[in-house]
């Protein structure tokens, strides 16, 4: 097992001491989400003075833990803890505009401001039949659902890629909105009805209700692109916070049981308006096991007493459904594909007190399908849906780490276990997560500004 020495041969490492850091830094899961984004932002977002979602609607979900306070958060971004820090909803996102302002008046009770949000004005609203399309629609599949959290995030992008979405704007104009509205009813109330048997909408119903919403949101919509891209020319400092993971990708993950939207790297440039070169670094967060919820194949699934163990102790349900997640071992070729598609350049790894106390534990490094075997992820969905992991066992720590800080309070075999990681990734931890609070994070190699 090599030692941590073997971390400066790994792409980038050499240049993490000591770095200059730029302004424009992404965040991004490596897996199948539920990394721990929230916690991380909520951790390295004192050093920023923006932070910005980028993709994903109210079915992501961030659990940010600071001090005696657990927030619960699904659109506002995990940086809402700070004074300094102006939160930011990009255009890329789809906002549930009841959902949103339940969560700022949420905040606000608990001393929170939601003063300085900002809202993009590009974004698209999830309007009741998209609710109602989802719901039925993963009804009908039965035993084929996808697996969605039912709250009309799919079928809202659908409308923005058929170009008859509606945007944060148009609750600006009541006569633009009204007349969207009208053109998007004569589709919805005839699926609604003639497929579904479901209630239809009229313009009325809709309009009072969004509208009242609209004079509430007002305030915070801005051209977000501009300000953006205003405060890097600047040189401010902005976190783009992504939801999901890599495996959720509409493009990249494990489709069709993905998101409807794009959590990769790129997806920030998309989902805010700014251009590649504003990008310097990109952290991908990954658990030191693996999860997933919902639908979908999942190599190094257990179904066993550890697998058991890894939920009970790593508390895995699921912030915004409190579906139970799946679990299972590390597996090292989501994680490279990962860094190959997002360009990662510091892995995060969080959730390590949680394989403590197992005697040993498994990496997956290969599949092995129809007598082949696969170090790099199958880009066959047949092939990734019955491949086989193969393992490589190492020995556990068998020692409470949560009191660790540094990486040499760590047992070796802990440290073994990171080593092994960034040799897999080629690429370095920067941070260690052994604990949910904040404070329970090894700084290993990031630079506060």
């Amino acid at each position: 097992m090599p030692g941590l020495g073997a971390a400066k041969r790994i792409r980038g490492a050499d240049t993490l001491q000591g770095v200059n850091w730029m302004p424009g830094i992404v965040l991004v899961g490596a897996q199948w989400g539920d990394e721990g984004k929230g916690k991380i932002t909520d951790l390295i977002a004192d050093d920023f003075d923006y932070v910005v979602r980028f993709q994903g609607g109210n079915n992501a979900g961030h659990t940010v833990i600071h001090g005696d306070r657990t927030l619960k958060l699904h659109l506002i971004p995990s940086g809402i803890m700070y004074p300094n820090i102006t939160p930011v909803i990009g255009n890329g996102c789809v906002i549930d505009p009841k959902v949103l302002l339940q969560e700022m008046d949420g905040l606000e009770q608990d001393g929170l401001s939601t003063r300085k949000l900002l809202i993009s004005s590009n974004a698209h609203l999830i309007m009741p039949y998209h609710r109602d399309l989802d719901q039925a629609s993963e009804h009908r599949l039965g035993s084929l659902e996808i697996g969605t959290t039912r709250r009309g995030i799919g079928p809202a992008y659908m409308d923005k890629a058929s170009r008859m979405g509606i945007r944060v704007q148009d609750l600006t104009d009541e006569g633009i909105f009204r007349k969207k509205i009208e053109a998007a009813l004569h589709e919805k109330n005839d699926i609604l009805e003639k497929v579904y048997g479901l209630p239809t909408y009229t313009v009325e119903q809709i309009a009072d209700e969004y509208l009242v919403y609209g004079e509430r949101i007002k305030p915070h919509i801005e051209d977000t692109s501009l300000t953006i891209n205003k405060a890097l020319d600047a040189d401010q400092w902005v976190l783009f916070e992504g939801a999901q993971g890599t495996l959720l990708d509409l493009d990249h993950g494990t489709y069709p049981f993905v998101t409807s939207s794009s959590p990769i790297a790129g997806g920030a440039c998309t989902g805010v308006g700014v251009g590649p070169r504003r990008i310097d670094r990109v952290l991908g967060i990954a658990k030191a096991y693996i999860t997933r919820v919902g639908s979908g194949p999942f190599p190094t699934e257990l179904g066993d007493a550890i697998g058991r163990r890894l939920i009970e102790v790593g508390h895995e349900y699921g912030t915004t459904t409190g579906r139970e997640r799946r679990a299972g071992w590390y597996d090292a070729l989501i994680v490279r594909y990962a860094v190959r598609v997002s360009g990662i350049t510091d892995l995060i790894l969080t959730k390590l007190d949680v394989l403590s106390a197992l005697e040993t534990i498994k990496v997956c490094v290969a599949y092995e399908y129809e007598g082949r075997r696969y170090t790099e992820l199958p880009d066959h969905q047949s092939v990734f849906h019955h491949a086989k992991p193969v393992y490589e066992e190492i020995p556990g720590w068998n020692a409470d780490i949560t009191g660790c800080r540094n990486i040499e309070e760590l047992p070796r075999e802990a440290r073994d276990y990171i080593s092994m990681i960034e040799d897999l990734a080629d690429v370095p931890v920067a941070m260690i997560a052994v604990g949910p609070s904040r404070e329970q994070t090894i700084m290993r190699r990031w630079q506060p500004r």
